[in-house]
């Protein structure tokens, strides 16, 4: 019975300890945090713009870098994929959210609140 009960906490140990998801063909989503990568900033009044409610866009990173979009606006917005590779969710004024992407390419986004408001990040 030790055993089982000791094979159990050393299994549980290692499924808490290997969280999160990475697909080699996807951004790797990383939430929260304001800590290193490119900084992207949602720009004040960003609703009301559309290439320029992201600055800087388009911008340039190496593979396996990060990118933060933090909202600098006094209203909530999203980082959404065309296409549905990765959505933020909610950034809500202050917060912010970043994505590791592990493969080269282009990928444009948008705020699925304000769909007007668009970006693009490529990956070399």
């Amino acid at each position: 019975m030790r055993y089982r009960i000791a094979l159990a906490g050393v299994l549980l140990g290692l499924s808490v300890g290997c969280g999160g998801y990475s697909s080699p063909s996807s951004p790797t989503p990383s939430s929260g945090g304001t800590g290193g990568g490119s900084p992207v900033s949602i720009v004040s009044g960003a609703s009301t713009k559309t290439t320029t409610a992201y600055s800087p866009s388009p911008i340039t990173i190496s593979v396996g870098g990060t990118v933060t979009w933090t909202n600098n606006d006094n209203t909530t917005h999203t980082s959404t994929a065309d296409g549905g590779l990765w959505t933020s969710g909610s950034i809500g004024p202050g917060g912010s959210f970043s994505y590791k992407f592990p493969t080269a390419g282009t990928f444009q986004y948008h705020c699925s609140i304000h769909p007007g408001m668009v970006g693009t990040v490529t990956v070399q």
